[in-house]
């Protein structure tokens, strides 16, 4: 095929406006689907020296294939002579009292399937395309920024003595790094899939899915905080899949690089509590360690040299599915005592919550896992090949909050913690707190708003509002 066939096949292509949300459920934990025969291990305190005879007894590799954190968590992979696969051996060890955690270590993956409810409507062949009427003109001037005051928040922050470059680490499929919207924004980032320095997005438009989703969220944060450097880390294959292991490199990789200045993470992934074989406290771990801070109970994490890592994550795409409210990780972390992390669920043009969007009970504070919404439908962002267009979800709102976050980081002390500006964030927005019948549950969030969330104005919506779904 001649390359002005494909690029007239690039143009009269619909771009997919379904969300990309990833997770491993319990189809995945029934076959196992983990990096096959790996399994991650911490032992208990008083069992540190027990590594060998543990290593015996379950017949795995004598050399870890690597370890993080302190006292460690070991990678460990089973010998080849072993008959289980590594979800036995992790569900054997769990009644183990030498051994504190163990899960296998797990693979993230694009949940594609038409028959689901959130689906329906959002795909390639509906009339949501991005060669048509999705320009830079289109991009600049779409419906999200009048909503969340971006314009307002721009002005205040120019006018404010900047303390501090703000850096945004994208973990996703990568990004196009000679994209227009990205000139002069870039800083450098790894390919944790390929393991080089080039983490430009990989793959064939509607042949893989997941193709353009690191792209198109990048163009959101630039868009968001324009003054913010973005660092691409691609985790995530050409097919949308990684592995916890990655995450937990890429976490180190952007604390280690980025010369001491704030780090906001974007994350658009996710997996459910309902996991079988083993734990699942490994991410919690990491995310827990990477605040900058330590507190009693905490494992310290040295690879990350202290860094001040905030993590954004979206809390997924399951509003059509049960009640929409079953906890989602890493999102959720916030209820699981990880105070540097918020998780992000969708809003409408209409201001209400988007009908896919994940939502937690509200009517018991340690229900509230995701903290905050944002205009996540319809956004008009960047794609590869220097194009734009358009695309729906949680995926797309998480990156409103991250460039928040980073306009906030930006005038604020270097003094301060992850945790103070998450609660700064959720503190200034328009406060949401009413039932949900068609879920049947209470919904209590916030809704965004920039220009109050980098004015510190806690007093911006004095008269909260009813906003529910249909």
């Amino acid at each position: 095929m001649s390359s002005k066939s494909n690029r007239n096949n690039w143009l009269n292509a619909f771009f997919a406006a379904f969300s990309f949300f990833l997770f491993v459920g319990n189809v995945f934990a029934q076959t196992c689907d983990g990096v096959p025969r790996e399994v991650l291990i911490a032992l208990s305190a008083a069992n540190q020296n027990d590594l060998p005879a543990v290593i015996t007894q379950y017949q795995l590799e004598a050399t870890p294939l690597g370890q993080v954190g302190t006292p460690p968590i070991y990678r460990l992979r089973l010998r080849v002579d072993n008959p289980q696969n590594a979800c036995q051996v992790a569900t054997a060890m769990q009644t183990d009292g030498r051994i504190f955690q163990a899960e296998i270590n797990r693979k993230v993956a694009l949940v594609e399937n038409p028959n689901l409810p959130w689906s329906q409507g959002l795909s390639w062949s509906v009339g949501l395309s991005w060669s048509v009427g999705r320009s830079s003109k289109a991009f600049a001037r779409q419906w999200f920024p009048e909503m969340i005051r971006l314009g307002e928040a721009h002005q205040f922050v120019n006018n404010q003595p900047v303390t501090q470059e703000v850096i945004v680490a994208v973990l996703d499929t990568g990004i196009d790094l000679n994209h227009p919207a990205f000139a002069g924004k870039l800083v450098p980032g790894y390919d944790f899939v390929d393991n080089d320095n080039n983490p430009g997005e990989e793959g064939v438009l509607r042949q893989n899915p997941s193709y353009g989703h690191g792209t198109h969220v990048a163009g959101i944060i630039a868009m968001t905080a324009p003054n913010a450097k973005i660092m691409p880390i691609r985790v995530l294959n050409e097919n949308g899949e990684g592995e916890l292991w990655r995450i937990k490199d890429a976490l180190i990789w952007a604390a280690t690089h980025s010369n001491n200045k704030p780090v906001i993470v974007n994350m658009s992934f996710a997996y459910p509590i309902e996991i079988q074989n083993g734990d699942n406290r490994f991410l919690h771990d990491i995310l827990d360690g990477c605040d900058g801070l330590t507190e009693t109970g905490e494992r310290p994490i040295p690879e990350f040299n202290g860094s001040k890592l905030t993590i954004v994550s979206a809390a997924g795409n399951g509003g059509a599915i049960g009640n929409g409210a079953a906890r989602l990780y890493p999102a959720a972390e916030s209820i699981e005592s990880v105070s540097n992390i918020i998780g992000v669920g969708s809003s409408t043009r209409y201001d209400n919550l988007s009908a896919f969007s994940s939502m937690a009970n509200g009517d018991s504070g340690n229900q509230r896992w995701v903290r905050a919404v944002a205009p996540g439908e319809d956004i008009i962002s960047t794609l590869p090949n220097g194009r734009y267009g358009v695309w729906s979800g949680t995926s797309m709102a998480t990156p409103i909050v991250s460039g928040i976050a980073a306009l906030v980081w930006s005038i604020s002390p270097a003094t301060r913690n992850p945790d103070a500006v998450i609660e700064q964030i959720e503190d200034t927005g328009f406060g949401w707190d009413c039932p949900l019948p068609s879920r049947n549950t209470l919904m209590k969030t916030t809704r965004v708003d920039a220009f109050c969330a980098v004015s510190n104005n806690l007093a911006c919506f004095p008269n909260e509002r009813t906003v529910c779904t249909k």
